[in-house]
């Protein structure tokens, strides 16, 4: 572990160890799995991905839940650079038939909610039974929307991080702890 790393333009400290990360996907999986112990395998909860940044904490949970379920993943973004455009791009779109089946929907991050408000509205839109919101972290200082975040593993400030799924320009996902823009 590293206390600063450079990515592309930007210098960034560590912010959140590893263990710590790891700490807090335990405590969501037990979570997860106490309230979704009733799926079967004719009946599996879907895991719903949100590529690209989602895919390490998707990843994280798969190794600790234990009811059946089913992984599916689609795209909406929003980034370019450190900022937030404002406009939700489908780059992978949801998959077929959802309706009727239970979905928690596995998010690396929430700050304003944009993304997680019109992923809601499509699944409610593909007649899903019921859809949860799993965030690995939220800013809770920018996220203003109605939709409830079911389970949150960690709340942080609004700052820009990288590391364990998250980006700065595609780069910093593989990094296994996270580091916040150094300012």
């Amino acid at each position: 572990m590293e206390n600063k790393i450079t990515l592309h333009d930007k210098t960034f400290k560590l912010f959140i160890p590893n263990e710590k990360i790891e700490q807090a996907i335990d405590a969501v999986a037990a979570r997860l799995n106490a309230d979704y112990a009733d799926a079967t395998d004719e009946d599996p909860v879907i895991l719903l991905c949100t590529l690209n940044g989602a895919i390490i904490y998707a990843a994280e949970l798969l190794k600790r839940i234990n009811f059946p379920l089913v992984l599916k993943a689609c795209k909406l973004s929003s980034y370019a650079g450190t900022k937030s455009t404002g406009y939700i791009k489908t780059e992978v779109p949801l998959p077929a038939n959802l309706q009727g089946r239970r979905v928690i929907i596995v998010e690396d991050i929430v700050d304003t909610g944009s993304t997680i408000v019109v992923l809601k509205d499509l699944l409610q839109a593909a007649n899903v039974r019921d859809a949860k919101v799993c965030t690995m972290l939220v800013k809770p200082e920018v996220y203003k929307k109605s939709v409830k975040l079911d389970y949150v593993a960690m709340e942080i400030p609004n700052r820009f991080i990288v590391g364990f799924g998250l980006d700065y320009d595609e780069l910093g996902r593989n990094i296994k702890d996270i580091y916040v823009l150094d300012e």
